[in-house]
């Protein structure tokens, strides 16, 4: 038994996430009946990341295990074959000893969110990012940001739906700046919590429109309540951008 590292990139917007899911398609679910087309092997497909319907990826890390002998050139050619019409791309393939774990042996997330700050609508960008036509304060944006940089209670910032056991979480980046007509909000951390990123994003917006003073997001985070949330971004502006590992170079 072979584990092969696969780097992928996707566009989420025909996938109802990454994770297989019982109701819709999935990243996961073309990969593997890709794999099986290939192989004859049923494998399971193993993520550094859950991302959710819409959401899109530039470099993905993800495993599978293979009986079968193969060259990971090959293997990635043969895949990037059977899916070349799907919206998902193998970037890279490579051996990786038996106790490399995609999810497990990550210790760092890097996620983007773009904004597209314009009057005009969305053309070439739509479903790549989200559209905001009013003004946005990018500065003071990230002079809010900072106050939920750090080990917190993400409570107000998690989904209903979150699994994960302990709300507590530590961000370690939380930048913002504009690029053009762009606001980009990039975020990392060793992992997140479900829809922690889009709720923060959210809440920023407000603050850049101004619908909300800087000190709003410090009074939101305190509050650990739900209820406190002022908006959601939707997901079609987010982007899994990198996975670290032990004995790597930062991507």
């Amino acid at each position: 038994m072979t584990r092969f590292a696969l780097t992928l990139e996707f566009d989420g917007t025909p996938f109802f996430g990454l994770q297989r899911q019982a109701h819709g398609p999935s990243v996961q679910q073309s990969i593997e009946d890709a794999l099986h087309r290939i192989t004859g092997e049923t494998v399971t497909l193993h993520s550094a990341g859950r991302t959710d319907a819409g959401v899109h990826a530039l470099a993905m890390r993800s495993h599978v295990d293979i009986a079968k002998s193969f060259d990971p050139f090959r293997l990635m050619e043969a895949l990037n074959a059977h899916l070349r019409s799907e919206r998902i791309a193998v970037i890279a393939c490579e051996v990786v000893p038996d106790d490399w774990h995609a999810r497990f042996s990550c210790t760092g997330r890097r996620y983007l969110y773009r904004i597209v700050n314009r009057r005009a609508p969305l053309t070439l960008m739509r479903d790549r990012a989200w559209h905001v036509a009013q003004p946005l304060d990018a500065d003071a944006m990230h002079r809010a940001a900072q106050a939920l940089v750090g080990r917190h209670d993400f409570t107000t910032f998690r989904s209903v739906h979150c699994q994960a056991a302990d709300p507590v979480k530590s961000l370690d980046v939380l930048d913002v700046e504009r690029v053009g007509e762009e606001v980009h909000i990039h975020a990392a951390a060793r992992s997140f919590l479900h829809h922690q990123v889009r709720s923060m994003v959210g809440c920023l917006k407000l603050v850049g429109a101004g619908n909300w003073p800087e000190v709003r997001i410090a009074e939101a985070l305190a509050a650990r309540d739900r209820g406190a949330l002022g908006l959601n971004a939707p997901p079609h502006g987010l982007y899994f951008v990198a996975a670290t590992y032990p004995e790597e170079p930062a991507p």
